[in-house]
């Protein structure tokens, strides 16, 4: 699952073996106009506060003379106070499938002080943004492909949502020129490398939130001497694959919807008039999507119907403050021909699709980091019982698991990460955080040595640093700033949820 409200989306990691002696070794046979090149660092066009520039890499890290070279775009901000300037603060972003390379305008922004003692660096991966892009299909078929009601079950539903899925992995491999194979963490981590390299630093730090904190755990174990210091902020289950973690995450949707908003919905309807107790929200949202399936609301080129609804849904648990902008949303659903533009603006923000640039690396990365089991039978059969007892989430698991087990067989190395030769890492994770859940996160903790867990209680936001939470912040900068990682795992007590307003 992912994120849109904020950009923010979610993943897993993969797990099996590349030694690091044999990255190194790799990376020493790099051919010079790649570890020479210029950085020609420039204004960017569309984040004044930025310096942005081109970079380029081999196609395949692995064989670095076949195939054409690709791009990828980067960016700087660099320490505002010389005088205490203590490195470079690498950033990634999640997904897969969000583009990284503005975040540090607002990362230092919001960090003034991390801002200032380091140069904070980003990029947008390799196929997504600026970088060389993969294609997959039109906008007109991305909507087909996610329209229709997912909890449909019937023999012409199924059949439509394999052939869909079917049909978008063979059109992404068709029309990417030959580069999904090689979008993927492993060979983006080595982009991640060569980068550090050209900045002529030594060692990075690195944060990452979501499925960056793949990224970051990819990178720290590829090159554990290049890493001084490293947060993970709402991480994924290192120690399981795409598919383990991935069908995980309807129960934690499901979980955050149940437990945290519409207990939340109930408790002001005075304001939402939504159903008094968490039970009866349950029963008008039920209500409200049964007829959108049965019934899309259209409005000039905007549908929205059961999935789209589910998306606004998905789309706004990830973090508490979108809770108010959710349920006014609901209302407007419901009065759609009288709702005000606002209201209209607010509810197709949160229900509107994925966009085909962001599922095209989504797929690449997910489908091709880990082997997925390929049997229909079993994806028809799991998702049944997802379908219905964990529908939020559940009902997309057929046709989102369909497309990996069509993609071309995986090739990408793959890397067991144990966190050794690293500094102590510092993670973070709320406990109901519906994209990356807390099991697995703590999983994620036991498998990387020398991590420390920030476990933020009584919360489910996804992302917890410049959340707003001074519990967070503190050891997060501490560290960065200071190089004091706590000493053992702790806990920081979660934001009170948002008090809407009336009217």
């Amino acid at each position: 699952m992912f994120k849109s409200v904020s950009g923010v989306l979610t993943a897993a990691i993969a797990v099996a073996a590349l030694p690091a002696v044999s990255a190194h070794a790799q990376q020493a046979t790099i051919p010079a106009r790649y570890t020479q090149q210029h950085l020609n660092w420039q204004a960017c066009d569309d984040a004044p506060t930025l310096e942005c520039a081109a970079m380029t890499v081999p196609r395949d890290w692995h064989h670095p003379e076949a195939g054409h070279d690709l791009t990828i775009a980067v960016s700087r901000h660099q320490a505002s106070d010389p005088a205490k300037r203590r490195g470079v603060l690498m950033m990634a972003a999640g997904g897969p499938g969000g583009m990284g390379r503005k975040r540090p305008a607002n990362f230092v922004k919001q960090s003034p002080a991390v801002g200032a003692a380091y140069d904070v660096v980003s990029f947008d991966q390799r196929g997504v943004g600026r970088s060389s892009k993969a294609t997959c299909q039109t906008d007109a078929e991305m909507t087909d492909f996610l329209a229709h009601d997912y909890r449909d079950r019937s023999a012409a539903a199924i059949r439509r949502v394999l052939d869909n899925s079917r049909k978008l992995a063979a059109d992404c491999a068709k029309r990417s020129d030959g580069l999904l194979p090689y979008i993927t963490t492993e060979q983006t981590v080595r982009d991640m490398d060569l980068f550090r390299s050209l900045l002529g630093e030594r060692k990075i730090s690195y944060y990452g939130p979501s499925y960056a904190t793949m990224i970051g755990a990819y990178y720290a174990t590829l090159f554990p001497q290049r890493v001084e210091r490293a947060v993970l902020d709402s991480n994924i289950a290192f120690n399981g694959s795409w598919q383990d973690f991935e069908t995980g995450q309807p129960k934690s949707f499901q979980r955050r919807f149940e437990q945290d908003f519409l207990p939340w919905l109930a408790k002001y309807d005075g304001i939402y008039h939504y159903g008094k107790t968490a039970a009866q929200a349950k029963a008008n949202w039920e209500r409200q999507r049964a007829a959108l399936s049965k019934k899309p609301l259209t409005d000039g080129s905007v549908t929205i119907g059961a999935n789209q609804f589910d998306n606004a849904t998905i789309n706004a648990v990830y973090e508490a403050q979108n809770f108010p902008m959710l349920a006014s949303s609901l209302s407007a659903f419901g009065h759609w021909k009288s709702a005000t533009p606002k209201e209209k603006g607010t509810a197709e923000a949160l229900a509107a699709n994925y966009g085909t640039g962001f599922l095209a690396e989504y797929f690449s990365v997910t489908c091709a980091d880990t082997s997925w089991n390929r049997s229909t039978d079993y994806w028809i059969k799991r998702s049944a019982k997802d379908n219905a007892q964990l529908p939020l989430a559940g009902a997309r698991e057929l046709s989102f698991s369909a497309v990996c087990a069509n993609w071309p067989t995986a090739t990408a190395p793959k890397v067991k990460v144990t966190g050794a030769g690293l500094p102590a890492t510092l993670m973070l994770n709320s406990v109901h955080d519906p994209a990356t859940y807390y099991e697995g996160a703590a999983r994620a903790h036991r498998a990387l040595h020398n991590s420390r867990l920030v476990t933020v209680t009584g919360d489910g936001d996804h992302g917890q640093y410049q959340n707003g939470n001074s519990c967070v912040d503190h050891v997060v900068e501490d560290y960065l700033l200071n190089g004091k990682a706590p000493a053992h795992d702790i806990t920081c007590k979660g934001k009170p949820l948002p008090v809407p307003t009336a009217g």
